[in-house]
C-alpha cells in the first residue's frame, strides 16, 4: 500500500509517519512544498514502512496525483481555515483520480461542507473523510457512548496539550486567525454565532482514580464538532468545544485580543502567528501532561443526567493522540477494512473500542464519571471505587457515622519548628503500638473525621471539591485547607496534595504541603500511612497502623 501524506514532513504528519512505522508493506510518500525538508525527514526515518520524498504543493496535486501510483492521500497540511477561494482543490483531485481521501481538518465549515462531494465520490467508488482527528472523531466516538441510554440537552468538551507537545506554525496561524472572528455554534437548539476564543470556562481533567490535570482555563475554539455534533442529537440545545493551551498568562492574552476584535471589528491577527508560535514554544513549562474531556447534560426517565469521559497522557505519548484516527484507518485499509464510498465529516469512523486498541501500551488513561448521590469517596472515585480492596470500601460506605478502632505508631517532626507546628494542630506526640479510634460522621457529603491516639485527638472535615478544586477532595484542619486526588494505585488509595488555602485564601503552590499518604489493605484489616511534611521544614506529622469496625 502507497500513500501520500500532504504536509508529512510537519507536526501531525510527521507524527502519523511515526505511528505507521511498524507497518511492513506500507510505503508513505512525505510530501510537502519543500523537497530538502522532505529528504531530511525521510533521512532520519526508522521503521519496517517505507518512505518517499516528494517535492508537491498542494496546488500541483490535480497535476501529479495520477502519476504518483497512491492508493490513499492523508492531508495532513492546513489551516483548512484559510484555503483560499478553492479550499477543496485536493478533494477535487482526488475524486478525479479515484483516490480515496482522509484529512486532519480542524476548521468547522470546511468539514461540514465536505458532504457536498459525496454524490461523486460515491459514483467514483472512494471514501472521502474529512476531520479525520480528536475533533470530531474522538469526541463523536466518545458521546455515542455517554448518550447511549438518554436524552441529551448540552455538550461541552475541552483538549489541554501539554507544554512541551509543540505546536505547529499552521496550527498558530489557524487558532491566532479565528481569535475574536464569528464561529458557528449551537445554541438555544439553533445555529448561532459567537466570537473565537472570547467565551471560557475552567475544568478539571480527571479520570476516576488517576491523578488529574490542574484546573484547566478553556476557550471556545473553531472544530468541527460545532457544525456536525447536532445533526447528530434533535433534542440539543448547546454545544461548546474549548482548548487550554498553556502557560495560561499567554492564552488569555488570546482572549483579550479575540474580545477586542470581535468588539471593535480589527482585522485578522493572523500576521502575529509567527510572534505566537515562537513565544508558546519557548514557555515550556510545568507538567508534561495533556487531556481531553466530553461532557453530556440530558434527561433519563424524568431525571437530570450528567456524564463525563476524561483522558489523560503522559509525557510524549499526548501529542500522537490527533493523528491516531487516521492511523487507525490506514491499520484498517491495510487488511481489506475501508471505510464505505462516499464523502462526509468522519463522526462515524471510529468507535471508542478502536481507540482504547489504540492507546493499550501506552501511557494514556481514560475513564468515564457520572454525579450521582453517595458517599463522599463513592462520588469522587466514581467506577474506581469498585476497584479498591474491600476493606478500604468498608470504611468509606459512611451513611451516617461509624467507629473503628486499632492500633497505631506515631512519628514526630525531627527539628524544633516542626514539633511547634504539630502542638499548633493538636497532632499526637511519637508513640509506638497505642490504641486509636477514628469516629466518622457524614452529613450531607460532608464528613468528619474525629481521630483519638490513646487520648490525643484532633479531627478534620472532608468535603467534596468545587470550582478549582473540582474532582479532589478538600481536607480541613483548622484554618488549613488541602484539596487532594484520589489516586488508585497496585490496590493502595493514595491522597496527593493539589492546591491549598488558609483561612479561605489560595496559598502558593511551592508551599504546599506534602507528603506520601495511603490507605491499603493487609490481613484483612484497613490499614493506613500517613505523612503530612512542609516545605523547608520537613515532616511535622506521621502515622500508620490499622483499623477495624467497632460499632
Amino acid at each position: 500500500m502507497r500513500i501520500l501524506i500532504l504536509g508529512g514532513y510537519g507536526v501531525f504528519g510527521g507524527r502519523l509517519a511515526a505511528l505507521l512505522a511498524d507497518l511492513d508493506g506500507l510505503t508513505m510518500l512525505i510530501a510537502g512544498r519543500s523537497e530538502a525538508k522532505a529528504l531530511e525527514f525521510c533521512a532520519g526515518f526508522e521503521g519496517a514502512a517505507g518512505v518517499e520524498a516528494v517535492a508537491l504543493d498542494r496546488a500541483d496535486v490535480g497535476a501529479r496525483l495520477a502519476g504518483l501510483n497512491v492508493d490513499l492521500l492523508v492531508d495532513a497540511s492546513g489551516p483548512f481555515q484559510d484555503y483560499g477561494p478553492d479550499p477543496y482543490g485536493v478533494v477535487r483531485a482526488c475524486l478525479a483520480a479515484g483516490v480515496p481521501y482522509l484529512d486532519f481538518a480542524d476548521g468547522a465549515d470546511f468539514v461540514f461542507g465536505i458532504a457536498q462531494f459525496d454524490a461523486e465520490a460515491r459514483a467514483a467508488g472512494v471514501p472521502v473523510l474529512s476531520g479525520v482527528s480528536s475533533f470530531p472523531v474522538l469526541t463523536a466516538a466518545v458521546l455515542r457512548v455517554l448518550c447511549d441510554d438518554m436524552e441529551v440537552h448540552d455538550i461541552a468538551g475541552g483538549i489541554a496539550p501539554s507544554p512541551y507537545a509543540g505546536v505547529g506554525l499552521n496550527v498558530m496561524r489557524a487558532v491566532v486567525g479565528y481569535a475574536g472572528a464569528p464561529v458557528t455554534v449551537w445554541n438555544g437548539g439553533q445555529e448561532a454565532e459567537a466570537a473565537g476564543l472570547a467565551s471560557s470556562m475552567r475544568y478539571t481533567v480527571a479520570p476516576p482514580g488517576k491523578l488529574p490535570l490542574r484546573n484547566i482555563h478553556f476557550s471556545l475554539v473553531d472544530v468541527p464538532d460545532l457544525r456536525v455534533i447536532p445533526r447528530e442529537y434533535p433534542q440539543l440545545r448547546s454545544i461548546w468545544m474549548g482548548a487550554g493551551p498553556v502557560p495560561e498568562v499567554l492564552h488569555r492574552i488570546l482572549n483579550l485580543l479575540a474580545k477586542a476584535r470581535a468588539r471593535f471589528g480589527l482585522p485578522s491577527y493572523a500576521p502575529l502567528a509567527p510572534l505566537f508560535y515562537r513565544v508558546l514554544n519557548l514557555m515550556k513549562f510545568g507538567e508534561h501532561r495533556g487531556g481531553m474531556f466530553v461532557r453530556a447534560v440530558g434527561e433519563k426517565d424524568g431525571r437530570r443526567v450528567e456524564r463525563s469521559w476524561h483522558m489523560l497522557a503522559e509525557g510524549d505519548d499526548g501529542p500522537y493522540i490527533p493523528s491516531m484516527a487516521v492511523e487507525a484507518l490506514v491499520r484498517k485499509a491495510m487488511v481489506g477494512e475501508w471505510p464505505h464510498a462516499g464523502a462526509r465529516p468522519a463522526t462515524h469512523a471510529l468507535e471508542v473500542s478502536d481507540y482504547e486498541a489504540l492507546f493499550e501500551g501506552r501511557a494514556i488513561e481514560t475513564g468515564m464519571r457520572e454525579v450521582a448521590e453517595g458517599p463522599l469517596y463513592r462520588r469522587l472515585l466514581g467506577a474506581a471505587y469498585d476497584e479498591m480492596p474491600e476493606p478500604l470500601q468498608a470504611l468509606h460506605d459512611l451513611d451516617e457515622s461509624a467507629i473503628w478502632d486499632g492500633r497505631a505508631e506515631v512519628l514526630n517532626s525531627s527539628n524544633a519548628i516542626g514539633r511547634l507546628m504539630a502542638r499548633v494542630f493538636r497532632f499526637p506526640t511519637e508513640a509506638r503500638d497505642i490504641p486509636v479510634r477514628v469516629t466518622f460522621t457524614a452529613q450531607a457529603g460532608v464528613e468528619r473525621w474525629e481521630r483519638d491516639f490513646d487520648g490525643q485527638k484532633f479531627h478534620s472535615v472532608q468535603s467534596e471539591g468545587v470550582g478549582w478544586n473540582a474532582h479532589l477532595m478538600v481536607e480541613k484542619f483548622g484554618p488549613i485547607a488541602v484539596a487532594l486526588a484520589m489516586v488508585l494505585r497496585d490496590g493502595r488509595l493514595y491522597l496527593v496534595p493539589r492546591r491549598w488555602s488558609l483561612f479561605g485564601v489560595p496559598m502558593p503552590r511551592v508551599f504546599l504541603p506534602a507528603g506520601t499518604s495511603y490507605e491499603y489493605a493487609q490481613g484483612g484489616r484497613f490499614c493506613f500511612d500517613v505523612e503530612i511534611r512542609v516545605p523547608l521544614i520537613g515532616r511535622i506529622a506521621g502515622y500508620r497502623g490499622w483499623l477495624v469496625r467497632a460499632n
